[in-house]
């Protein structure tokens, strides 16, 4: 397969911080009405097309439950970005929410993630960039992640596709 080639290089603009209910409403808002593996490709797809257009180094990964449907690595990611996925992912499967809004209920707390949860950072991380693949009348059946940019970067990029994917 060969790459498609950036037609409009350079990164995306950085997002406005958000608050925890703002992160709490796109979640509600980011809600599918299917998951097949057919709709894995095409949201990684379009999240790999995403990341060359913006020359992102990162790694994007999706699952249904813990089965990988789609991951790609684009150029300037590293074995690095696959354990992040991990660890953000890990977050999202254990408290149902994204990464980046477990980690915003703690900063908004007055504490972090890793001094209050009592898991394994090894494990865990409450980053940005691992979203919960939610089916309307279901609940999470998945995720998806990217891992590569700033953590608001990466949460940004995730919740774009998804809002296209929701679009189409």
């Amino acid at each position: 397969m060969t790459a498609p080639k950036p037609a409009t290089p350079g990164p995306a603009p950085t997002p406005a911080p958000l608050t925890v209910d703002e992160l709490v409403a796109q979640e509600r808002r980011l809600t599918v009405r299917r998951f097949t593996n057919d709709d894995a490709w095409a949201l990684g797809s379009m999240l790999v097309e995403m990341g060359y257009l913006r020359q992102a180094p990162v790694a994007i990964d999706i699952r249904r439950g813990t089965q990988q449907l789609f991951h790609c690595a684009l150029p300037g990611s590293s074995a690095d970005n696959d354990a992040w996925i991990d660890r953000k992912r890990r977050v999202v499967e254990r408290y149902g929410e994204s990464s980046f809004l477990v980690g915003a209920r703690h900063r908004a707390k007055g504490t972090t993630f890793e001094e209050s949860s009592r898991l394994d950072p090894d494990l865990y991380a409450a980053h940005g960039g691992s979203f919960p693949i939610s089916v309307a009348g279901v609940g999470v059946v998945g995720t998806v992640t990217v891992s590569g940019l700033p953590q608001a970067e990466d949460h940004a990029m995730v919740v774009e596709a998804l809002e296209r994917f929701i679009a189409t």
